[in-house]
């Protein structure tokens, strides 16, 4: 039942999300441990924004296509939410300082706070459906 029902997406979803939310939290504690490091570039996690492309993949509808042999390219291939990885990102392109850092430390004090944030409600979300497990059972 829980198998391919949209029970095991969602918390499987959320898992990815908790996981790549701590890679985020080591990113930011790393470009906050070099704020003052002459060259250093600031590192960002790219994540949600390639989960969402995956998701709106499977709501495409696929066009009409006639493949004769099992070689040839499909039209169309929808990507699978499962193989979205969190991505780490350096930033070249700016910087903050005359030292040629850039990074900002109430940018990161920010971010770290939204990921903080988003965290705790992704583990209230995961509690919840749990819990809404748990009642069924009973």
């Amino acid at each position: 039942m829980f198998i391919k029902g949209s029970f095991s997406k969602n918390i499987n979803i959320l898992k990815m999300s908790m996981d790549a939310a701590l890679l985020r939290r080591n990113v930011i504690a790393n470009n906050l441990a070099n704020s003052e490091t002459p060259n250093f570039k600031r590192s960002v996690i790219n994540f949600e924004a390639q989960l969402k492309r995956a998701l709106d993949s499977e709501k495409v509808r696929q066009p009409h296509q006639h493949v004769t042999d099992p070689r040839h390219i499909p039209f169309y291939r929808p990507m699978d939410y499962r193989s979205v990885t969190p991505r780490r990102v350096l930033d070249y392109l700016t910087t903050a300082k005359n030292n040629g850092n850039n990074v900002d430390m109430e940018e990161e004090m920010m971010q770290a706070l939204q990921n903080q944030l988003r965290y705790q409600t992704m583990v209230s979300i995961v509690n919840s459906e749990f819990g809404r497990v748990n009642l069924v059972l009973r």
